[in-house]
């Protein structure tokens, strides 16, 4: 088992959405502390891995010690799901379980001209659906089923769970054609609270992020650090606002959010 900066065993992570901003703003904070898998379609984050790693071009080669932390790289579409049945195979053949798993990929299609626009936001239904919450069940169930369902006290050694990517946009309105959207996070939250009420009996929690937009109104470095704070703590079922101007307290929530 490989080690991170403090010498204790990495954590395995299993990271969705890997090639967008905040999968690589999670990549480039954290690859040195968790082994992570990093799914993605097309981009990949900067950080070094099976596929690419850093060399020093004046002496290039002195072996640089950032190749220590590899990522491991999946390129997958996950909007098929035989390839989200792959990611599960490929990431439990090199690492044998998973200790965080963060549900990031999302599909966002906005119809300014609202629901009535033609037929554009009916057909958007099914796809944003499909990857802002079939994808992240389908994912927990499968790790579930085949790692996690008959291993509790590891599973708790471990403090092993599930970081969601929401939104506010799931329990907030806001304009410029979010309706299908955001009805796909209110649905992720609340399979969130499910998951965690479920998955309790083995020793997984599982708990949600809704950021803000970022980085616009709130720094993507922000949104990485609540995962990682939620993958420290012993929360379960909660959905964590960041950058929310009207937060509903919880008595355990983590200083730099807020739950509900």
């Amino acid at each position: 088992m490989s080690t991170g900066e403090t010498g204790a065993p990495r954590r395995v992570c299993l990271l969705t959405g890997a090639g967008g901003r905040l999968g690589d703003a999670f990549c480039r904070a954290y690859y040195t502390n968790y082994d992570i898998v990093a799914v993605c379609r097309n981009r990949v984050p900067a950080v070094p891995s099976q596929e690419e790693w850093f060399i020093d071009p004046l002496e290039p080669w002195t072996p640089v010690p950032e190749n220590d932390s590899r990522i491991f790289v999946i390129r997958a579409d996950l909007s098929r799901p035989e390839e989200v049945e792959r990611v599960v195979e490929l990431t439990l053949a090199k690492y044998g379980s998973v200790d965080l798993l963060v549900n990031n990929a999302a599909a966002l299609d906005l119809h300014p001209n609202g629901l009535v626009d033609g037929d554009r936001a009916l057909d958007a239904l099914a796809p944003q659906l499909a990857l802002n919450v079939e994808v992240p069940l389908r994912l927990a169930t499968r790790l579930a089923q085949r790692s996690w369902l008959h291993a509790g006290t590891e599973n708790r050694l471990r403090n092993r769970n599930i970081v969601n990517i929401s939104s506010l946009s799931g329990s907030r309105v806001y304009p410029g054609g979010q309706a299908i959207y955001a009805a796909s996070k209110a649905a992720l939250d609340h399979l969130t609270r499910h998951i965690a009420n479920e998955f309790a009996e083995f020793g997984v929690r599982a708990n949600a992020v809704a950021p803000d937009s970022f980085p616009a109104r709130v720094p993507t470095e922000l949104v990485a650090a609540a995962i990682a704070e939620l993958d420290t703590g012993t929360m379960t079922g909660g959905v964590f606002g960041i950058g929310d101007t009207e937060p509903v307290g919880l008595p355990d929530q983590p200083a730099a959010l807020s739950g509900s």
